[in-house]
């Protein structure tokens, strides 16, 4: 088995298998970052390829401190920021719902055992694009909500208010689902 610096130095030297290798060993984990940030698998697979293409054209800056998948994901992350950037504009709010409040409150434990985590990422894939956005950036990348408001050029309030939102619309959508597989 080839080792990752192996699998690094032969990607530089243009080998056409070592990028296949790479691609391989990390795609599928990205891929559900990707999903996580986007509308559709379709929109899911175009950041992937997009990130992978970044990947390769700076795969010489990779300077083996930190993990490999990290710096991966990091690229993957900007991929995705810079789509949504580029296609705000195009893009509404959707239709929210006016009335946050879960009729229905539920455990934790018990949405986790009855609902699958391909349900769950359904339901953060509906959720407004700006909301999805700041939802996982702030969940599952860590970032904090200046680091947030600075990325997206939005207030500091503005991204604290927009992940409030998308945790009630979450929950509605979660308590409904709960439920409707009650009855």
């Amino acid at each position: 088995m080839k080792t990752q610096s192996e699998i690094i130095k032969r990607c530089l030297r243009g080998d056409e298998q070592a990028y296949s290798t790479l691609y391989h060993q990390y795609a599928s984990k990205m891929m559900v970052v990707c999903v996580r940030y986007s509308s559709n698998f379709e929109e899911a697979k175009d950041l992937l390829q997009e990130g992978f293409m970044r990947v390769f054209q700076h795969l010489d800056q990779f300077k083996g401190e930190g993990s490999l998948e990290g710096w991966i994901r990091r690229i993957i992350v900007n991929v995705a920021l810079e789509f949504y950037r580029k296609n705000v504009h195009n893009r509404s709010l959707g239709h929210l719902p006016t009335d946050y409040d879960s009729h229905h409150p539920v455990a934790a434990e018990e949405i986790l055992s009855r609902i699958h985590a391909e349900e769950l990422l359904e339901l953060v894939q509906k959720l407004p694009p700006t909301y999805r956005l700041i939802f996982n950036l702030y969940e599952f990348e860590g970032f904090k909500h200046h680091e947030i408001a600075s990325q997206l050029g939005i207030s500091e309030g503005t991204s604290k208010s927009n992940l409030f939102d998308a945790r009630k619309l979450l929950q509605k959508w979660v308590s409904q689902m709960m439920y409707d597989i009650k009855k």
